[in-house]
């Protein structure tokens, strides 16, 4: 594979992977029938605020050191998502006497509550949230979606990669002029 792309084409990269990975997500949701929790649903978001980055780079497809900014904010929002799987992944991972309990669902949190408390009580998890549905392969949705989001950070830090190598070279070769 050449690593030697544009900032437009590791975003339709960055972008394609997005859609992947909802589609994964949709399709465990309508046609296997499996509810998403609070956490998946976090995780759904970050993946959404990385195509919305990939999307605007393939849009602008920006030179020199403008591609550092979607590399970054593309960073940011896999990093995150990798944070809350990781988050997902230690739940399912807590013996059951430790698995905090069910809380309310997240429709009725977000009527009631500020989103900072919604936040903070999605995060801190719920025995839904630590429920294993199935394991593909030995691994859990979460872990999978784990491994999504670190395989997705490698694009942006790609696109930092060749803005700062492209910004190199041009600056280089002014200076040999």
């Amino acid at each position: 594979m050449r690593l030697d792309l544009s900032i437009r084409q590791w975003g339709v990269i960055g972008l394609t992977a997005c859609a992947l990975m909802m589609g994964v997500a949709l399709a465990l949701q309508y046609v296997a029938g499996l509810s998403p929790c609070p956490l998946c649903i976090l995780q759904r978001l970050a993946v959404i605020a990385a195509a919305l980055v990939f999307l605007a780079a393939v849009i602008h497809n920006p030179r020199g050191k403008g591609g550092i900014v979607y590399g970054v904010l593309g960073l940011v929002a896999s990093g995150t998502g990798a944070a809350v799987a990781g988050r997902h992944v230690w739940l399912q991972s807590l013996p059951p006497s430790e698995v905090p309990s069910c809380g309310p669902g997240l429709d009725y949190m977000m009527e009631v509550l500020p989103l900072w408390d919604v936040l903070s009580r999605v995060l801190s998890g719920s025995g839904e949230c630590a429920e294993i549905d199935g394991l593909w392969w030995g691994l859990t949705l979460p872990q999978w979606t784990l491994i999504g989001f670190v395989c997705l950070s490698l694009i942006p830090l790609a696109m930092g990669v060749k803005s700062l190598s492209g910004s190199r070279r041009f600056h280089g070769a002014g200076e040999a002029s």
